[in-house]
């Protein structure tokens, strides 16, 4: 543009590469060119003074050559907390924090506002009380119609509040992110929507055996077997999770050593704010344990019930059979009294030899028959106890009289060791004989000829008790339990065999513990054994 006198207008020189400036900033430098002493106003100077001094959220001042401060405006009041009289004129670095002051960052600035024609940064600043803030500031030279360097414009606005929330983001995303990577349990890690691996944390490292390195930019189907891969699971399931949000399996995965685990597997849909899906989410668990754990359970509960099934059907049989076998032998044995008593003719002394034999081994297979029969019984739970006030004296002089013949045949001698009438039990009577009866039989049997047993009660605190000594060969301590096994014959020498089934103990232990009692044993070798019933005391 020509003026009146010839001459030119002198353009300020532009910098092509400075961005675009703000609305903000166009009014700041207007402001300060029509602010500045004997500069002119431009671009209507009063009316962008009038709104730049209006607005609030910005503080708008200008610098003179040296940057100090030649305007206020009323944002720069509300955020720095100077009034227009307590700064004007004051240099500019007052608001700069002493790290700054020291670095000579204030000058510094306005140089390279001078050589670039703008300057902008984020940082600390100080205000009048002495608090920080996070500032954006943008410094913009100022230039008369001459090119001629006049000042600078200075926009300043506060991003406290903003920078506290991202720097509130950035910690929670990264306490998140180090929760993630630092979980062992689990697998978790990130897909892009390709399913391609985008993050890898430490439980994934540890389960699937690839580290980030390795597997960054991988495609998750990798960690699917053959048949799988064949069937387009991995695909099938980000359809899915694309579909319904989220995809839950469990099923057969690989490790980077090619072996298969069992795996709990989560994968959720990643979606942007418009709704388009950004990626996947994948949560993998080894089961592989728990798996092997359930399969045990089930196959030992299978043993248990098939082990059940077998017992029951093993009771049921011996109960058949004892009941079967009875009563073929009650008849022997009948018949066998009649013959003797000569209801068929006269008997000679040698048939009468025969008949004895007889209903010896009849006794003795009607023994065997009822030690199964009680068995059985116990074993099926069919076992029925009626606890009643029992004194042991009558017990024993019940059971007494039945072994005599039998330690008298064998030159055994049998002892009443003392019972007062004063202890009585809290028992079912029969059982109790039964069991008394049962330790006396095994005293007798294995004591040798011209040996002693004896039969003892006593009172111990809560408890009765009836002895059985004998002055046997002994049993080790070490077989003090494999004794009280079912259908275990020992014996007290454990070289020699002995009639019987096996149970008489095992079947007497049982029933004393069926009443809260016990049967126990203390031996010596050599010398002999002492079983001991003890019963609850009434």
């Amino acid at each position: 543009m020509t003026r009146a006198d010839g001459t030119k207008d002198r353009k300020p020189p532009t910098n092509a590469n400075a961005p675009a400036r703000t609305h903000a900033e166009r009014d700041a430098a207007s402001f300060a060119v029509s602010s500045g002493p004997g500069i002119k106003s431009i671009e209507g100077g009063g009316l962008h003074r009038f709104l730049v001094e209006s607005v609030t959220d910005y503080a708008i001042f200008a610098l003179d050559t040296s940057g100090h401060i030649l305007s206020w405006n009323e944002g720069a009041r509300r955020i720095k907390g100077y009034t227009a009289d307590e700064i004007i004129g004051r240099h500019f670095s007052t608001f700069y924090p002493a790290e700054d002051l020291a670095a000579g960052k204030p000058k510094w600035e306005l140089e390279v506002a001078v050589r670039d024609g703008r300057f902008e940064e984020e940082g600390w600043r100080i205000r009048k009380d002495g608090s920080r803030f996070w500032a954006n500031v943008v410094i913009m030279t100022l230039r008369d119609e001459t090119g001629t360097h006049v000042g600078f414009a200075k926009v300043t606005r506060d991003l406290t509040e903003r920078r506290a929330a991202e720097m509130a983001l950035r910690e929670s995303e990264e306490r998140f992110r180090l929760l993630v990577h630092s979980v062992k349990d689990y697998g978790i890690f990130m897909l892009d929507p390709e399913g391609r691996i985008a993050s890898w944390n430490e439980g994934a490292r540890r389960i699937k055996g690839y580290t980030e390195q390795e597997i960054l930019g991988k495609h998750f189907s990798v960690f699917y077997p053959a048949e799988d891969l064949a069937a387009g699971k991995p695909k099938m399931e980000l359809e899915v999770a694309v579909a319904v949000g989220r995809f839950e399996d469990e099923g057969w995965r690989l490790r980077k050593d090619g072996t298969r685990f069992w795996a709990n597997v989560v994968i959720t849909t990643l979606r942007n704010a418009a709704g388009e899906v950004i990626g996947f989410t994948k949560v993998t668990r080894d089961l592989t344990e728990r798996r092997a754990a359930e399969e045990q359970a089930l196959a030992d509960a299978r043993r248990i019930t098939e082990a059940e099934v077998a017992n029951k059907a093993k009771s049921q049989f011996l109960a058949a059979m004892s009941h079967e076998l009875r009563t073929p032998l009650n008849a022997i044995g009948g018949y066998t009294d009649l013959i003797e008593l000569g209801v068929a003719g006269l008997v000679s002394d040698q048939q009468k030899g025969y008949l004895s034999r007889i209903k010896g081994s009849q006794r003795h297979l009607l023994g065997i028959i009822t030690d199964l029969l009680n068995y059985s019984r116990m074993e099926a739970g069919q076992a029925t106890y009626e606890q009643v006030p029992v004194p042991l004296h009558a017990v024993v002089e019940t059971v007494l009289p039945l072994l005599e013949p039998q330690a008298a045949a064998k030159g055994v001698v049998l002892e009443h060791g003392g019972c007062a009438e004063g202890p009585v039990a809290r028992a079912d009577r029969t059982k109790t004989e039964q069991i008394v009866l049962n330790l006396l039989s095994n005293a007798v049997k294995f004591t040798p000829a011209l040996g002693k047993v004896t039969v003892t009660c006593r009172v111990a605190d809560a408890q009765v008790r009836i002895a059985v000594t004998d002055t046997g060969p002994g049993i080790p301590a070490d077989k003090y339990e494999a004794i009280f096994e079912p259908f275990v014959q020992l014996g007290r020498t454990l070289t020699s065999p002995h009639e019987g089934t096996g149970l008489g103990l095992a079947i007497s232990r049982d029933m004393a513990r069926a009443m809260g009692g016990d049967v126990l044993v203390e031996s010596v070798v050599d010398e002999g054994s002492t079983f001991t019933l003890t019963l609850p005391r009434t």
